[in-house]
Order: C-alpha cells, then structure tokens, then sequence
C-alpha cells in the first residue's frame, strides 16, 4: 500500500530523507521517475540521500505501476516519490491503494515558461499542463490529496486551492 505519494521536484533531499521517512514510518522508498531509471548518475546520488536501513527502488513510472499493483507489496508501506503532478496522477489512476498523494514542490525547476505557470501554493507553480494534470488528481474520488511541505505544516486541499482558481 502506498502511504504516500509525495510530488517534490527535488525528489529525495533533506526534508524527504530525514523528516518525511520517520514521520510515514515506510521501510520502502520507491522514486518513480522515467529520468532517472535510465541514469546511473542520479541513481547513485539518490542512493546516497536514503537513510540507513531504507530500501530504494528506482524505476520508470510505468514500471512502478506494476510494482505497487504487485499482490506481494500489499501489506508494505511505501512512500513513493515524484517529480511533477501528472506522474502523480498517472499512478493514482492506475492504482487503488494511496493513502494520499502530498504536491509538495512542484514546478519551481522544469523548463516551461515561468510566465504560463501558476502558483497554486507558495511552494508549487504548475504550467499548464500539469495544472490540468492537478485538476484530474484532484477529481479522483479514492485518494486525499493535498499540498503539505512539513509534517507541522496544516495539510491544505488540492480540490479547494484549484477551486480558488476558478
């Protein structure tokens, strides 16, 4: 069961190492991100940011659907980390079994232009695209999601920010 979903365009780093691992108490880590199954070089530095006694898997969005569908992971926690909202929302509509799905940070480090983005909270800025991509997140009916930086931060409503927009 993945017990969180969490969208940081940092992937692991401090806050995701040290504070939000203890905090879900998962023993597994699973980065779905297409970049970096393919390269060596981020995965050797993501291996480097994992607590001790954490296991990592890195693996392609698609191929992460599969690991998280797989019947033998359905009593483990997992705490998944993604880059941006639609590969968030491409496993939350592939998967049942999410707690929740945190859109932390987003947007600040893509290549789209600063000027299409819009701020949906302090900490995430969506292009376009991706803020279509929070809107279908936020329409699925079987996972809670949210923008929450730290666990002491309230838990602010993905549903009721896009709202605001109009």
């Amino acid at each position: 069961m993945i017990s969180q979903i969490r969208v940081d365009d940092r992937l692991i780093h401090g806050q995701v190492a040290v504070v939000w691992t203890k905090e879900l108490n998962a023993p597994l880590l699973v980065v779905a991100n297409d970049e970096a199954a393919k390269s060596d070089v981020m995965q050797m530095t993501l291996k480097m940011a994992v607590p001790n006694g954490m296991k990592l898997l890195i693996r392609s969005v698609d191929d992460a659907i599969r690991v998280f569908n797989d019947p033998r992971g359905k009593d483990k926690r997992i705490f998944a980390i993604v880059n941006c909202v639609s590969d968030a929302t491409k496993i939350a509509k592939n998967v049942q079994d999410i707690e929740t799905v945190n859109v932390a940070n987003a947007g600040r480090f893509d290549k789209s232009d600063p000027k299409s983005k819009t701020a949906l909270f302090h900490s995430v800025l969506l292009n376009p695209q991706e803020l279509e991509a929070a809107r279908e997140l936020a329409a699925l009916p079987h996972v809670k999601s949210y923008n929450q930086v730290l666990p002491t931060n309230p838990q602010l409503d993905l549903k009721e920010a896009l709202a605001k927009l109009g």
